[in-house]
């Protein structure tokens, strides 16, 4: 009965593709360098805006490989939609034995390989989701989706891998990021990449690098180039690349080996007018409307730097006012990162929760459909009839990954992964030590076509979803659980870190069985203590009032002035056929 089921979802999934192409996925993401945060952490965020594929996190467990073996390198749906030919599904992203029991999921087709690299003899542990997010070795990623000049389809041969699997291969075998970047750069040249541009933002607890990468007008291999952050700043990422100029002799920038000659070749870079820049030679600036990328990019600068009075308004997408990297005014806690990933513009002349379009009650999402922008800012055949501010925080987001690594810590310690479920605006950041063995069941549970109790995912998202009927208030009821519960594992960790490190001491064997107990159950109680949250709203919020025992039924109705922009002082205030009617 379950494979047949299976079977029955691959059609649906197969015409969802063919009738409602999959939109690029577009995250937003950050580094904060460890001169740039308040604890003095290496932090990297990533936003996986994602619209309902796959959201399970998977735990993918160390492993011995035998000698001579192959890695599977497999085709993802969140580079380009599904590929059917190559069991490449929104859900489950992975189907396969080779990537431990998270991925082994038997009840749908096998993922078909687009193609092998030679395997090596051990492969670390890690957090994955759309795309890999952290190892055991606290090597981290972020990343985000760029619109890209070319965007080819994968073909075995020739073009095989996607930032997807790039990021997990250098999690596999990776301990820092500088290594992770060359890694990532050789099996571009080697094996070819497909589908659109990306940033991948890699991190070790001590140095930050930013790679960005685009496919290649020669047909094989591509194209990327990294630049590494300097510490004491802050990197930001909205869908558009942010390396500019390429300077083959700064020390800190490194580069596919044949940029310049191909750029050159195809015409898309004249030496005789200056450096290479990256963002113009690759692409044609933001995707689906102006402003789309860059007023993120504005609102964190804003955000962190209000001192340098950033201009919230620019010439055209291309434009060179946002610097890459930027010293805060600032060093930023943890919960100063969580709330920029919260933000809706609120307070600001974009601010989302204001306007007839929030409805009487604030409400900050919008909603996307077929009169909005699709493909580049930059084709001249485009036109747009109107267009959504963009807001960090949006409704169709998948997760939040915030990681931080710190260097004087053992890695399994050191690494700490908070997670939010579902929208930033509403989730609740969990922690999880870098040195767990596992993850909790619900975490791995998520299957966005059914609605499932026994999922964390599905707790958030059912609040968030149901937040939107009086927003304004329950938005409220909602900061004041984020506040309550994020507040309280901060205040935990210093004591389970001083534990875990005692315990490493002795045997580090114990000590992440510890941390993956503590983890575990903390996270547990987050989930059962959401879900019990979602009834009471339920509750409190039926039918349009606000419901307590014994004070039921309290009416509230809309506020005066959303209610003076409607026609409801033009109801039925008398017997009398108003005039005109």
């Amino acid at each position: 009965m379950l494979k047949s089921v299976g079977l029955f979802m691959v059609v649906i999934f197969v015409l969802i593709g063919v009738f409602f192409p999959q939109r690029a996925l577009s995250c937003t993401t950050m580094i904060i360098t460890k001169g740039a945060s308040a604890d003095g952490s290496m932090i990297v965020t990533h936003s996986d805006d994602n619209d309902l594929v796959d959201e399970r996190i998977i735990f993918v467990p160390a492993m011995d490989h035998d000698a001579g073996s192959q890695r599977a390198v497999y085709c993802s749906a969140v580079a380009m939609g599904e590929f059917p030919q190559y069991a490449c599904f929104s859900y489950p992203r992975i189907s396969s034995t080779d990537r431990g029991p998270g991925h082994d999921v038997p009840d749908y087709p096998r993922s078909i390989p687009l193609g092998f690299i030679p395997q090596v003899s051990h492969t670390y542990a890690y957090f994955d989701g759309s795309y890999g997010i952290m190892n055991e070795h606290q090597l981290m990623f972020g990343e985000c989706t760029d619109g890209a000049k070319l965007t080819p389809e994968p073909e075995p041969g020739k073009r095989i891998f996607y930032s997807s699997e790039l990021s997990r291969v250098a999690l596999e075998r990776c301990t820092k990021a500088r290594d992770a970047v060359k890694l990532m750069g050789s099996l571009i040249e080697e094996y070819g990449y497909y589908a659109t541009g990306e940033t991948l933002p890699v991190a070790d607890p001590d140095e930050a690098w930013v790679m960005e990468m685009a496919p290649s007008p020669e047909g094989t291999g591509g194209l990327w180039v990294a630049k590494k952050v300097p510490d004491g700043e802050v990197f930001m990422a909205a869908n558009e690349f942010r390396i500019r100029e390429v300077d083959p002799n700064d020390p800190d920038m490194m580069f596919s080996p044949r940029l310049f000659e191909i750029a050159q070749k195809h015409g898309w870079w004249n030496p005789a007018e200056g450096k290479l820049d990256w963002l113009k030679t690759v692409s044609l600036g933001e995707y689906n409307h102006p402003y789309y990328s860059l007023r993120r990019v504005w609102r964190i600068l804003s955000l962190i730097a209000p001192s340098q009075n950033f201009f919230p308004w620019v010439e055209n997408g291309l434009s060179k006012d946002y610097p890459f990297s930027i010293k805060p005014d600032h060093k930023l806690t943890l919960q100063e990162i969580m709330k920029i990933h919260r933000d809706h513009y609120e307070g600001t002349e974009f601010d989302l929760t204001q306007g007839i379009a929030a409805g009487p009650y604030g409400y900050p999402d919008r909603f996307y459909g077929p009169y909005d922008g699709q493909g580049d800012v930059g084709d001249p055949k485009r036109k747009l009839e109107g267009a959504w501010e963009r807001p960090i925080s949006v409704t169709y987001c998948g997760f939040t990954s915030i990681c931080q690594g710190r260097k004087e810590l053992p890695d399994s310690i050191g690494g700490i992964l908070w997670l939010g479920l579902d929208k930033p605006g509403d989730t609740c950041f969990i922690p999880f030590y870098a040195g767990v063995n596992s993850l909790p069941e619900s975490f791995s549970l998520c299957d966005t076509s059914e609605f499932n109790r026994k999922s964390a995912w599905w707790a958030f998202n059912f609040v968030s979803n149901w937040a939107g009927l009086k927003y304004s208030n329950m938005h409220a009821d909602i900061t004041a659980m984020q506040d309550k519960y994020e507040t309280a594992a901060l205040r935990l960790l210093p004591a389970v870190g001083k534990t875990a490190q005692e315990l490493y001491q002795k045997d580090e064997k114990v000590a992440r069985e510890y941390l993956t107990t503590f983890c575990t159950q903390q996270a547990d109680k987050t989930i059962a203590d959401w879900w019990s949250f979602a009834d009471q709203l339920i509750v409190r919020y039926s039918d349009g009032f606000i419901n307590e025992r014994g004070k039921m039924a309290q009416p509230v109705g809309y506020p005066k002035e959303w209610l003076d922009r409607t026609n409801w002082s033009q109801g039925p205030t008398t017997y009398q056929k108003p005039e005109g009617k």
